[in-house]
């Protein structure tokens, strides 16, 4: 027998997996962007604000559900990820601003080497490969699904954390070059950090388990 709270849930989770949706083509087009040394801040600025005002409406009907309808403790949780995973979101959403901002300030990555362009263009599709398995496995609340971003995410870090040494040891290098692609591999390593605290949050909605996958 259906309850009055199931129609509401079911409305967020519809609000949540558009909003997944959009924060997927709103990265897609920011790296891309880029990758390609062109200049995109205007239209993802537009798509970073309606992420924006799309994670208000989350909470807002979070707090409604809360008030209106007592839910149980497994309808809080999922109320309580939910409210989590749109505040992700909008995150990925100031990210992916953040990388149009120094793409067109520090001309992305035309001062860079070939190797550098190679090297953050392999880190970025398994960034965007994580994004994309968050947002399927909250379609589909997945938790076998969730829990396979777990390898990709180490693959990412180490990256990171691999370009890092490459840059303090080389010993020539532009610096709107270093700049750039510090701060890309460095947003790029937070966004993969957020992918993973989405598919922690389908865990917790799922089992009642909170999980460390990173």
């Amino acid at each position: 027998m259906s309850r009055i709270i199931d129609r509401g849930l079911e409305e967020q989770t519809v609000l949540i997996v558009k909003m997944g949706e959009l924060t997927y083509e709103t990265l897609a087009i920011s790296i891309h962007g880029y990758l390609e040394g062109k200049s995109v801040q205007e239209q993802v600025r537009d798509l970073s604000d309606i992420l924006v005002s799309m994670g208000e409406k989350v909470e807002d009907e979070a707090f409604q559900l809360i008030a209106r309808f007592q839910p149980v403790a497994t309808d809080l949780r999922t109320i309580k990820s939910y409210m989590k995973v749109g505040n992700d979101f909008v995150r990925y959403g100031r990210y992916a601003l953040d990388i149009c901002i120094i793409n067109d300030q520090l001309n992305g990555l035309k001062e860079c080497e070939s190797w550098t362009r190679d090297y953050i263009n392999e880190m970025s599709e398994k960034v965007l490969s994580m994004v994309r398995t968050s947002i399927d496995a909250l379609k589909r609340q997945d938790i076998l699904i969730a829990k396979t971003i777990s390898s990709t995410e180490r693959e990412v870090d180490k990256m990171y954390f691999d370009y890092l040494n490459k840059l303090i040891n080389a010993e020539q290098a532009n610096n709107k070059c270093v700049l750039s692609s510090a701060l890309m591999t460095r947003y790029l390593e937070r966004i993969a950090d957020h992918a993973v605290y989405v598919c922690e949050s389908i865990v917790y909605i799922s089992t009642g388990e909170k999980v460390t996958l990173g």
